[in-house]
């Protein structure tokens, strides 16, 4: 915490943010760049592409070579639309619903002329159906719109419940007033221990009351999840170890805001808090060149390792960390928990 007020609520940057609220992006539809779209939209038209051809030949060789044939035309058609709407995404989302449906479909339509193009440069076909490319790639364009449209909506309302779901997790009132109690167990004995433990949970609150942009940087997670731990450290002493192997390298890769802390918060409820001994707790993260490990481990208490009850007791934090990852990074993202070792691991791995 930058500035020396505690709790600066009232502070000069608060009336900013409670007065005017930031105004929201608008959603981005053709948000075409992530690869799971791409393998979508490649699948769908070569599908239809398959059926079509069922239409025209009566054997399988046929089928064959001809939706060859058509994969020539269609594929560089696909792919062009795809890198345009990848390329245009921030321009197209400022028109009009309706407006990004059409440009969509005209972008289809050339896509659609372009393929029949290739097609009679190459000599495959006697004659070139320019009207029923230019038709069939605008029908095609305006499904995959449609789709992208779809996923669009479906991450506000995720995005949404899930940032309310951290908010409610993050000032639940034990925690503020177990942080609370500890601060005034320090006021006299340590003032300056006490002021440090008001400062982190300030910047916790500010952090979770402030409007987040779609992503935050692992540096920045890991800062908020620093500021969590130095907290119950104060509640815990000797019987929270936190472990800390953390890759510079890694720091600017990309992820859903509010993510980690309620990963060492789930942690540290499930594997440090019902321990009489306490626990242990290690974050690591690691640059793997165009990709990022983050792994999340905590001991289990000794009754816990012998059931699978703990695996139970994370569920619900985990799979809102997954939903959220997914449509974040869609199918480039890899996340497995469970018990390994005698300690619960929760593995991410995302692209940079």
């Amino acid at each position: 915490m930058k500035d020396s007020q505690i709790l600066s609520t009232f502070g000069p940057t608060a009336p900013q943010t409670a007065s005017k609220p930031s105004a929201r992006p608008a959603p981005l539809v053709f948000d075409a760049c992530h690869v799971g779209v791409v393998l979508r939209a490649v699948l769908f038209v070569e599908t239809v592409m398959g059926v079509a051809a069922l239409y025209a030949v009566d054997t399988f060789m046929a089928w064959v070579g001809l939706l060859g044939v058509l994969t020539c035309a269609a594929l560089p058609g696909t792919l062009a639309w795809l890198v345009v709407a990848c390329l245009l995404k921030h321009t197209l989302a400022r028109l009009p619903a309706a407006a990004q449906y059409g440009v969509g479909s005209l972008l289809g339509a050339l896509t659609g002329l372009y393929g029949c193009g290739l097609l009679a440069l190459t000599g495959f076909t006697e004659r070139s159906p320019w009207l029923a490319s230019a038709c069939t790639g605008a029908l095609l364009a305006g499904l995959l719109v449609a789709s992208l449209v779809w996923r669009a909506r479906a991450r506000t309302p995720a995005a949404t419940t899930a940032r309310l779901a951290e908010l409610q997790s993050r000032i639940r009132p034990h925690f503020l007033f177990n942080t609370l109690n500890s601060a005034i167990a320090l006021v006299r004995a340590e003032p300056a221990r006490a002021e440090t433990l008001l400062e982190d949970l300030s910047d916790l609150f500010r952090a979770a009351l402030i409007e987040h942009g779609e992503t935050a940087t692992l540096d920045e997670e890991v800062a908020l999840a620093q500021r969590y731990l130095a907290i119950e450290q104060v509640r815990f002493g000797e019987r929270l170890r936190v472990h800390w192997e953390l890759d510079p390298e890694a720091g600017q890769a990309r992820l859903p805001p509010l993510l980690l802390q309620p990963l060492v918060e789930n942690a540290i409820k499930h594997g440090v808090e019902p321990s009489a001994v306490g626990g242990e707790l290690i974050v690591r993260t690691r640059n793997q060149g165009t990709r990022v490990r983050l792994d999340i481990i905590n001991s289990l208490p000794p009754e816990a390792q012998k059931t699978t009850a703990q695996t139970a007791g994370h569920g619900i934090a985990l799979a809102n960390v997954s939903d959220r990852l997914r449509l974040l990074h869609d199918v480039e993202i890899e996340f497995s928990a469970g018990v390994r070792d005698d300690r619960y691991h929760v593995r991410i791995t995302f692209p940079t």
